[in-house]
């Protein structure tokens, strides 16, 4: 399972750095539930629900940074879970805490960033 998790963390880093929303949302439930206090400036909460409303999050973010990268630094492995640390193109720690179905598909997340 370790590789298999290794190997999705390289899969969500190129994602990223790819800007293309759908490559993105293909790791991704369609019924998704994802936190973050990034979107209450974009979506005026902190909490998404459903890959639709995430598509609207995630493509203002990507507007309004043009140059955003992420270079994942560790991965951690729990019970069908795990969590991505990660420095972004300001060289800014953050973590992402991902849920998996037995599709291996994503069903609930969190963002959390250094103050």
């Amino acid at each position: 399972m370790t590789q298999t998790l290794n190997t999705f963390a390289q899969d969500w880093e190129e994602a990223w750095n790819s800007h293309d929303i759908d490559v993105i949302l293909a790791h991704y439930r369609d019924d998704i539930e994802f936190r973050s206090q990034k979107a209450q400036p974009i979506l005026g909460t902190t909490q998404i629900n459903g890959k639709d409303e995430l598509r609207r999050y995630w493509s203002q973010a990507l507007i309004r940074q043009p140059n955003l990268r992420f270079r994942v630094q560790d991965v951690f492995v729990g019970a069908d879970m795990m969590v991505i640390t990660y420095l972004n193109h300001n060289d800014i720690l953050a973590a992402k805490t991902l849920y998996f179905d037995t599709d291996g598909l994503v069903f609930r997340a969190s963002a959390c960033h250094h103050p």
